[in-house]
């Protein structure tokens, strides 16, 4: 019997993507909140700088990483059925998770300042918070690849231990803790067991 081989489908990377960017987003915000604790160290000093930059909607941002995490569960669920197929589970280049954050948070803060301000607000670059929440990008990016990493390789382990388990094992195992049904015989009649037992009548005889 040939070994199983291992298959890769290109479409399937587009699960891992799905995996990978809820992870980068949950990091890169993570970046950004820690950004703005250790500039602003006083709650309504933050929470006054937030309000004129155009942070209001991050009150919706629990809303929008529940989402992310869903899709994530999704995509690891369908990586560990690829992996119990015998298909081989995409892995992200680490310069993804170093290049995508950093450039997802500029685009964040010049964005938030220019739908704030009604103008293209490039000066948010000239932010106190912009170069700390840039450079939190890569350590927070960094923890987001190892843990997209162990995840996905946990579930293509999972996958291939569940291709490899036999199929029998479970059914035998629910056939020996089923009680065996009693079988009844048909009962007979006292009459009719009596009347098996006497000859027939003198007159037939």
């Amino acid at each position: 019997m040939r070994p199983r081989v291992a298959r890769f489908d290109p479409m399937r990377r587009g699960l891992a993507w799905l995996f990978a960017l809820p992870l980068m987003l949950v990091g890169s915000q993570a970046a950004h909140v820690f950004a703005y604790r250790w500039v602003y160290p006083s709650s309504d000093v933050r929470l006054h700088a937030l309000f004129v930059t155009g942070h209001g909607y991050l009150d919706r941002l629990p809303f929008v990483l529940a989402a992310g995490g869903a899709v994530a569960l999704v995509a690891l669920l369908f990586a560990a059925a690829d992996a119990a197929r015998g298909r081989r589970v995409a892995r992200l280049p680490a310069a993804a998770f170093a290049l995508l954050p950093p450039v997802a948070f500029v685009l964040q803060e010049v964005l938030e300042r220019s739908v704030h301000s009604g103008t293209f607000f490039w000066q948010a670059v000239e932010a106190p918070t912009f170069i700390p929440g840039l450079l939190l990008q890569l350590p927070f990016a960094i923890v987001a690849y190892l843990v997209a990493r162990v995840l996905l390789r946990a579930a293509e382990r999972a996958g291939r231990a569940l291709a490899a388990a036999p199929p029998r094992v479970a059914f035998v195992v629910a056939l020996q803790r089923t009680p065996p049904h009693p079988v009844f015989g048909r009962r007979r009649s006292p009459l009719a067991h009596r009347l098996a037992q006497r000859g027939p009548p003198p007159l037939l005889a």
